[in-house]
């Protein structure tokens, strides 16, 4: 449970129940494909019991799961079928099919191949954490985190969410303890890296299962190579990448972690320990990091220069505010 995280600040206003949010979450639950249907998204019970809650509260933490399906149809196959429908046309009219009834004639090949293509399906644990006002996914990917979160925005009266958003870059924050070589208190620095180079050259360098406290990783910021990830652990019991985008994925609980929980299993046990050590995590990252860098949803950062994010509230199309902060191409200059 959660290997992946992307973090929203929830609107502070926003002061829907645990009711409200299964009764949203209810009018669009997972459906299978149809026959000629090419993708299905919705919600499904997170204890996987059939015709469960879609909304589950574990120590007051409200646990969430969004199912996806869609049918795998490879280009090769959907091709041949429209070069045969073509194929078929020049033999009996002895013509050859223009653009607009080839742009038809795939429309009619893929009603063909639906039917017949497998599914694949993949699911996204969603947490709430209503008291600390905090949105989380797990995934690594923000096209299918959007997708979510518009859900959410669309089902549920007033919420609004924006990125999480810190004073210091996350690149620049990893730039500064790579340069130093000290993780801020309560981390330490594990052993992968990825430096990018800002220039034209792109030029990338890896470091996996390799001792990042050495001269060559300092010349590399140095030179202007950025890091992209960086393996950390918090508190000896959380191991994670952060990323540059602010992302954590990879994340792992240490034997420590696991030995506390002994082999007690179970939904609610897991449930228990992800968001019972995460929640404690992701304050001392923002806190690593500079702090917040809005007060409230819509506000603007207090680090000049931030990039704009537009972010969907229901019923009021949308309104924007900052994204992460600035990437900063002088590691010097972070704040700490």
């Amino acid at each position: 449970m959660f290997k992946n995280m992307i973090v929203y600040r929830m609107a502070a206003q926003w002061a829907g129940s645990l009711e409200q949010v299964e009764e949203a979450l209810q009018k669009t639950p997972f459906m299978p494909c149809g026959a000629t249907q090419e993708k299905s998204a919705g919600w499904v019970p997170p204890r996987g019991e059939a015709h469960g809650l879609l909304a589950e509260s574990v120590g007051g933490q409200w646990i969430l799961r969004f199912m996806s399906e869609s049918k795998m149809l490879p280009a090769s196959v959907l091709n041949r079928k429209v070069q045969e429908k073509a194929d078929a046309i020049e033999k009996e009219f002895g013509r050859k099919p223009g653009k607009k009834e080839k742009r038809d004639l795939k429309d009619e090949a893929k009603l063909d191949l639906l039917p017949m293509a497998f599914t694949k399906q993949s699911s996204m644990w969603v947490w709430i954490d209503p008291q600390a006002k905090l949105l989380v996914l797990d995934t690594g990917a923000q096209g299918k985190a959007d997708e979510v979160v518009t859900l959410l925005v669309e089902g549920l009266k007033g919420f609004g969410v924006v990125l999480l958003d810190t004073q210091t870059s996350a690149q620049a924050a990893m730039a500064h303890w790579l340069l130093t070589q000290e993780a801020p208190a309560g981390f330490s620095i594990d052993r992968e890296c990825e430096l990018k180079a800002a220039d034209e050259s792109k030029a990338v360098v890896r470091y996996a299962r390799h001792p990042l406290d050495i001269d060559e990783v300092k010349q590399h910021v140095e030179q202007g190579k950025l890091p992209t990830k960086l393996a950390m652990t918090w508190d000896d019991r959380v191991s994670f990448v952060l990323a540059d985008s602010l992302q954590i994925k990879k994340i792992t609980f240490t034997d420590t972690v696991l030995d506390q929980a002994g082999d007690e299993g179970g939904f609610d046990t897991d449930v228990a320990i992800a968001t019972g050590e995460l929640s404690k995590l992701i304050p001392d990252l923002i806190e690593a990091l500079g702090g917040e860098g809005r007060t409230e949803l819509g506000q603007p950062a207090t680090q000049p220069g931030a990039e704009t994010l537009a972010v969907r509230v229901a019923g009021k199309g949308v309104v924007t505010g900052p994204a992460s902060a600035p990437q900063d191409s002088n590691p010097d200059e972070a704040p700490f």
